[in-house]
């Protein structure tokens, strides 16, 4: 029997990536090198921070650093869409470090790429890039543990190519 968890208050589930046979071509598209990761929501109120899984399982204990880095930041309360990576020597991710390495795991990075809400306030109707660029204030003094994942407006075809050079 499957069990089945209940769904937090005010949670949101995550827009998830979806696979094509090219990159998007043309204007008007932004780009991002997806990171090989776990995906998190941080959420942070008056209460607490919680770190959150596509599922709605809260990760804090798991990420401390990130727990810590997301309670520091300078607002009354946010939801954050991000990436949780652990890198090798090389600053590529490793999956397997997430996967199979020890908890908790305090070299974990969240690589934030959206912000949905801020100080009480729902962003989710806000411009892509308006919300990239609040994203970017709000992180820009933040712990290591908090990083911004960069986007461009360069041609997808480029953006594909440089992120397999680059074993991303």
């Amino acid at each position: 029997m499957l069990r089945m968890r209940p769904r937090l208050a005010g949670f949101i589930e995550p827009c998830l990536p979806s696979s094509a046979p090219n990159p998007p071509a043309g204007g008007g598209w932004i780009h991002e090198i997806k990171l090989d990761g776990f995906r998190l929501l941080a959420r942070r109120d008056r209460a607490s921070v919680r770190l959150l899984t596509r599922r709605g399982i809260d990760w804090a204990t798991r990420y401390p650093s990130i727990a810590a880095a997301v309670a520091a930041l300078a607002c009354r309360s946010c939801l954050v869409d991000g990436e949780v990576v652990i890198c090798g020597d090389d600053g590529i991710p490793v999956f397997d470090r997430l996967r199979y390495g020890r908890q908790p795991q305090t070299e974990a990075v969240l690589f934030a790429f959206d912000l949905l809400e801020l100080g009480g306030k729902d962003l989710r109707r806000a411009p892509l890039e308006e919300r990239k660029g609040e994203l970017a204030k709000l992180v820009r003094k933040a712990s290591w543990a908090v990083q911004l994942n960069e986007h461009t407006v360069e041609r997808g075809d480029i953006v594909f190519r440089h992120a397999c050079e680059s074993r991303l």
